[in-house]
């Protein structure tokens, strides 16, 4: 068996999408990769009979531990409803000494394939691998990474897939240069930080690793752009088999791209509720209908003009 180590960081709020999120990386697991799933959370959430356990049951190819943190995060900068989780993932070379290289990931994921051939990347002497969001980002979003001193050039790399290679960041005695930076309010927060902390020593890696929703737009309906940094064949693979990452829209709270993705899982998981279901989709029976009138006429709007781009 091949261990593969991987890490979460969240909070008892979303103790249900993180159960389907770990259930699709065993569901797609190779019959010889060996998950040690480590969970890190506040000292104050309790996952003593998490249900999130009962995954060991259902998969005898995993191990699951549940590591506090300490408080030192406490007041740290909160943004668009993102808690302090997650900055825990900035501590996995002191909390996770065990292993030299593991991969992190976000809870608002779907996996669909085994992670593990990730591990045997050779990362150059970088401290993280990812995916650089530079190719599809906005006028907005350039501006702001140059505001906060980052070049376009050197990339601006997601935070929520991440190859970590640890025994570099504990050498280099990385740690406290990230929780230097815990005073700043940065739009980004823990994903800010990592990129000002190791600019140029971020390996990039293709979008399969991180289909976010602004990548898997930009892949269907602007896919020339992208030709110049990933091959037909990478852009093809993010889209059939590639990490499906929510950092927008939650498919669990209103509809989003991919959703169906993460309801396939949901359904066939064992947090299904019929009841959640039930409410879930009877408020989006009747979502058009509730819409006033302006936002009606928006979403016919952008309906013409995406059609006419395409």
């Amino acid at each position: 068996m091949k261990t593969t180590p991987i890490v979460f960081s969240f909070d008892k709020r979303m103790e249900m999408p993180a159960g389907v999120c770990i259930f699709s990386l065993l569901a797609n697991a190779d019959k010889d990769t060996f998950y040690d799933i480590f969970v890190l959370h506040d000292a104050e959430d309790d996952f003593t009979d998490s249900c999130i356990l009962r995954l060991c049951g259902q998969f005898p190819n995993c191990r699951i531990s549940f590591r506090a943190v300490s408080d030192v995060f406490r007041d740290a900068f909160e943004i668009r409803g993102i808690t302090r989780a997650t900055y825990y993932k900035l501590l996995i070379p002191e909390v996770i000494p065990e292993y030299d290289k593991v991969l992190y990931s976000d809870v608002d994921v779907i996996f669909r394939e085994d992670q593990s051939h990730y591990l045997d990347i050779d990362m150059d002497g970088c401290f993280f691998a990812s995916v650089n969001s530079v190719p599809v980002m906005n006028k907005d979003y350039l501006s702001y990474i140059q505001s906060i001193g980052l070049s376009p050039s050197e990339g601006y790399f997601y935070a929520g897939n991440l190859v970590v290679n640890a025994k570099l960041l504990r050498e280099r005695n990385m740690v406290p240069v990230f929780l230097k930076h815990l005073d700043k309010h940065y739009r980004f927060q823990d994903m800010d930080i990592i990129n000002l902390s190791c600019s140029g020593r971020i390996k990039s890696l293709p979008p399969a690793f991180c289909l976010s929703g602004t990548y898997y737009e930009a892949i269907v309906s602007k896919r020339e752009k992208l030709l110049s940094e990933y091959t037909g064949e990478e852009l093809d693979y993010a889209v059939k088999k590639g990490i499906v990452h929510y950092n927008g829209p939650k498919p669990w709270k209103e509809s989003c791209l991919n959703m169906d993705i993460w309801w396939e899982y949901y359904r066939n998981s064992v947090f299904f509720d019929e009841k959640f279901a039930f409410d879930f989709w009877f408020g989006q029976t009747f979502l058009l209908e509730r819409m006033t009138l302006m936002k009606r006429i928006k979403l016919v709007g952008r309906y013409f003009r995406e059609g006419g781009r395409k």
